[in-house]
């Protein structure tokens, strides 16, 4: 859900719709944030350049944008060096997996519709993500009464 390098940075479950970024976190680990908390870059002089990166080691961290594995995610704009290496397309569907449970390892990655899978570490920074659904099963639309849906599951067990 979110790398062991993560635990201690402020940390929230994705949404679904949501854009998210890759993201190098102070810790030197890469992680996702949300598009909407990246700072806007605005003209600066040297000086107040030289101040707002000082100012990072005062600041409260980014918050981190845990996602559960099996969440389905839209990348749209893969580097051309991951194209040729996983031959994969520049956009691509993927589903967001842990690759293992031991400790100290990176283990956030995500898995291409051909099965080739990527750590999120080997994303680099400044990729954007859109978080299709938090889960890798089909959302059931809502039914307005107990009756509609004894009626639907019992179709759909005949059928």
């Amino acid at each position: 859900m979110c790398d062991y390098s993560l635990m201690g940075v402020s940390n929230r479950l994705a949404c679904t719709g949501e854009e998210l970024v890759t993201y190098r976190f102070n810790r030197g680990t890469i992680g996702l944030i949300s598009r909407a908390d990246l700072p806007v870059p605005a003209a600066r002089t040297f000086w107040a350049t030289v101040k707002d990166w000082l100012a990072v080691f005062k600041s409260q961290p980014m918050c981190a944008v845990c996602v559960p594995p099996g969440a389905q995610l839209m990348i749209p704009e893969i580097p051309e060096s991951l194209q040729r290496e996983l031959k994969i397309n520049s956009a691509e569907l993927a589903t967001f997996t842990q690759v293992n449970c031991e400790t100290y390892s990176h283990r956030d990655a995500v898995m291409f519709p051909n099965g080739r899978t990527l750590l999120l570490q080997r994303l680099g920074v400044g990729l954007c993500l859109q978080v299709l659904s938090l889960s890798s099963r089909e959302v059931m639309p809502f039914r307005e009464s107990f009756e509609e849906e004894v009626e639907v599951r019992s179709t759909a067990v005949i059928s």
